[in-house]
């Protein structure tokens, strides 16, 4: 059996923290129902109650498999579960759609796509986020919101991650806390956005499938036809969200809510979805000229990028040394000197070429996202377009060289 609780005096940090989030309480008696629907989850076998002295919480089934997706995707142990999950995450999710929606617990609440996207914008000007391509795609998602769909039943973090896996595919679907009402097609595109992809770049639905052959699926299944510009809509609006959500995560450390080294490389992570949100939504793929600089010198006195260089192959030894998390921290640790240390080699340079560039444009940074935010601003024309592409480029390759969607934008824009 396994035991998921929320003791009770981190309740209230939880809420503060997540107002998205419904209650354990609630995620059971949602679990039971969806099971009863055919959706394939552990089975509800107690649930805490306040005599029990425990927090809140419930007791449910221990399923086999595995969750993590570095552990799963071109695994070959793993390959016959790959082959059939598109499949059978589009009967999964049609089985979750389908569930009627008028015994949902009260804390399942409707959430439209124009709610969800003010909400994205308010976490963002909050925050003080000043991203060109963010503010071009808030512009791009207002403009085409799509009319509002009839409310069914959505997981809302439907991805690998969240799914249990073995070696024949689904075992469990997990992790509830997101559930809402809204449109369907939210849940087929945050399965297939970039970032859950996890390094397999080119397989769009999380890592392991074709889009056609997975939407192809879903309809068969749920018996609806997915319309391609609304799914498109849901895919852009679920990049922007996780670039929000890695800003707000960041943030989080900066308030001094979550203070932990992890939450502030997460917050770096905002220039994979500048790179993400550029594919997305470019339409011009004419050749960009682009090569990273030299990363360390060869003469005069040490540099403090070499002196990062250092301290990344010195926590090596600490990593070989470490177990379970203080191991992951270790890991994370390595990482941000690795950050830090292109950062003291390119910072300053990119950051001029960056200014050059905006000068040659006639404007600051700010003056751009607000121009592109009021759709004042063509970010498909020269040299605006070039701009974009290049400062994701740049910011990108200090904050994660080795994203996927690098060697993408690379191959798409003809980068060496």
């Amino acid at each position: 059996m396994v035991l998921r609780r929320m003791p009770g005096a981190m309740k209230d940090a939880a809420v503060s923290n997540s107002v998205t989030s419904i209650s354990l309480d609630a995620q059971a008696e949602l679990i039971a129902m969806v099971k009863d629907a055919g959706v394939t989850v552990p089975g509800v076998l107690a649930v805490l109650k306040p005599g029990d002295d425990m927090g809140e919480g419930f007791v449910m089934e221990q399923i086999a498999g595995e969750t993590l997706p570095h552990k799963i995707l071109g695994q070959p142990q793993f390959s016959k579960a790959e082959s059939v999950m598109a499949r059978q995450c589009s009967r999964e999710l049609a089985a979750i759609h389908s569930v009627a929606t008028h015994n949902l617990p009260t804390e399942v609440e409707a959430r439209q796509a124009g709610d969800l996207l003010a909400e994205q914008e308010a976490t963002y000007r909050e925050i003080g986020g000043e991203i060109p391509v963010f503010d071009w795609a808030f512009n791009e998602l207002e403009r085409t919101l799509p009319p509002t769909a009839a409310p069914q039943l959505v997981h809302g973090d439907f991805r690998m991650g969240n799914l249990m896996i073995d070696e024949n595919g689904i075992s469990a679907v997990l992790d509830w806390e997101l559930a809402h009402l809204g449109d369907p097609l939210e849940d087929l595109a945050y399965l297939c956005t970039p970032s859950w992809r996890f390094g397999h770049y080119d397989k769009h639905v999380g890592g392991f499938a074709p889009l056609d052959e997975f939407l192809t699926e879903y309809e068969t299944a749920s018996g609806n036809a997915v319309d391609p510009a609304r799914f498109h809509w849901w895919l852009l609006y679920n990049t922007l969200w996780w670039g929000v959500t890695c800003l707000r995560m960041g943030n989080s450390w900066r308030e001094g809510t979550a203070r932990s080294l992890e939450r502030t490389i997460i917050g770096r992570r905002v220039s994979e979805v500048e790179i993400d949100l550029l594919l997305l939504m470019g339409r011009s793929d004419d050749r960009l000229d682009w090569e990273e600089p030299a990363l360390l010198p060869t003469s005069g006195e040490i540099d403090y990028a070499e002196v990062l260089v250092a301290l990344g192959e010195w926590s090596t030894g600490v990593i070989d040394q470490s177990k379970g998390h203080a191991r992951f921290e270790a890991r994370v640790a390595r990482n941000a000197a690795g950050m830090a240390q292109r950062h003291a080699a390119w910072g300053t340079l990119f950051a001029n070429r960056q200014s050059d560039r905006l000068t040659a444009l006639g404007m600051d940074n700010a003056t751009l996202c607000k121009r592109l935010r009021r759709g004042s601003a063509d970010p498909h024309s020269n040299p605006l377009w070039q701009h974009l592409r290049l400062m994701a480029l740049e910011r990108l390759a200090i904050d994660q060289p080795k994203y996927a969607g690098l060697t993408a934008a690379r191959k798409r824009w003809s980068i060496a």
